[in-house]
């Protein structure tokens, strides 16, 4: 992978990047309660493209980023060209990945896909832990306007088909009522073809809602390549100098060193990081399952006289039914369907989600 660029401010001051190191490394739940109000939210399990999570597109910049740049890496280019409200960022991108979700839920409930969604402001607000305050939906109108500034020139494949492109982040976002004082109720935004794609595609990966709470950019940046590559597999390793380009930074080595090991060592203080433990040893970077290879072996693979789950769909579960262990339900869910007589499920993974779901429902674990 080749990167062409001009230093960016997470470049030249990452201390900005680390900043509130003081502080517990993930932000509050801003809405504890929000499995009361709003049901098709917790529906919409949080879901993110693969393509845009192996490759930077995102700034993690906390200040406005006009850079252009240009990645290449086993055949692939990518260019990531900036508008005058910079590039859209990693927060941003928060955006997407309600918008993902919802699709994908909706086509999980045999709805028919449309590249536009029409949501409503406050629900994606709470969905992805931002503030619901006036400078809430403000921010939310500027992340808007950078996915859609953003222009992205690429020839990596989606769903199966190549071919340069050259297209915004999302199409277009239309707010369709205000209150009267100027906040965005409901809203449309249309995906572009190439987000679009990737999700009719089932390109798409679970995330942890504890991604919404991390505080750094580029912890952010670093969950999705962990949950990219490393899965449901026990461990995954990566040298320093590639998880470097992977997450776009041009700041010298000995400072994105010093930085991936100030994430390794809040994570072995707090063990914030979600799904997986961080540590760093000779400029190799090691992310654990935070689960046990012993159990995920036992569970996963396919038991007999028993529907198999594959470990995405565990992946899910988990979401669905935060505290619980997982590998337990599924162990009560199966002896449930022996004492139902074994039925045919159209969807054993939906049958199992919806059984984990409404474990938590009846008892959460806070």
């Amino acid at each position: 992978m080749t990167i062409e660029s001009s230093p960016s401010l997470f470049d030249i001051a990452p201390s900005l990047a680390v900043e509130g190191d003081d502080r517990t490394p993930l932000l509050p739940v801003r809405h504890p309660n929000q499995d009361l109000f709003i049901c098709d939210v917790l529906d919409a399990i949080p879901k993110d493209d693969m393509a845009s999570m192996e490759h930077p597109v995102f700034s993690l910049s906390t200040k406005p980023d006009n850079r252009m740049r240009r990645y290449e890496h086993n055949g692939n280019i990518i260019e990531i060209i900036p508008s005058g409200k910079g590039l859209a960022t990693i927060h941003d991108k928060d955006i997407l990945i309600y918008c993902i979700s919802q699709l994908v839920a909706k086509m999980n409930h045999g709805e028919q896909p449309s590249r536009t969604l029409r949501l409503q402001a406050y629900d994606m607000l709470v969905a992805t832990n931002r503030q619901t305050s006036g400078a809430g939906y403000r921010l939310l109108t500027d992340a808007l306007t950078r996915l859609r500034g953003t222009t992205v020139r690429t020839n990596i494949q989606t769903g199966g088909i190549e071919e340069t492109r050259i297209f915004g982040l999302i199409e277009e976002a239309r707010i369709t009522r205000k209150t009267f004082d100027g906040r965005m109720l409901d809203l449309e935004i249309t995906l572009s073809d190439w987000v679009y794609r990737s999700v009719i595609s089932k390109n798409v990966l679970t995330l942890h809602r504890d991604y919404f709470r991390l505080r750094k950019p580029f912890e952010r940046r670093m969950y999705e390549l962990a949950r990219k590559h490393c899965g449901m597999k026990d461990e995954w390793k990566i040298g320093l100098e590639l998880l470097q380009k992977k997450c776009g930074s041009n700041s010298p080595l000995r400072v994105f060193r010093s930085l991936v090991k100030k994430v390794c060592a809040h994570d072995t203080s707090h063990a914030h990081f979600p799904d997986y433990a961080i540590t760093m040893a000779d400029d190799i970077i090691l992310f654990r399952n935070r689960l046990s290879l012993k159990t995920k072996v036992d569970v996963i693979a396919p038991m007999r006289d028993a529907p198999y789950i594959d470990p995405e769909t565990m992946h899910d579960a988990k979401t669905v039914a935060p505290g619980y262990d997982i590998y337990a339900l599924h162990d009560e869910w199966v002896s449930w369907w022996h004492d139902m007589g074994k039925p045919e499920l159209k969807s054993p993974a939906g049958a199992f989600i919806g059984f984990c779901k409404k474990r938590h429902e009846r008892n959460p674990i806070r």
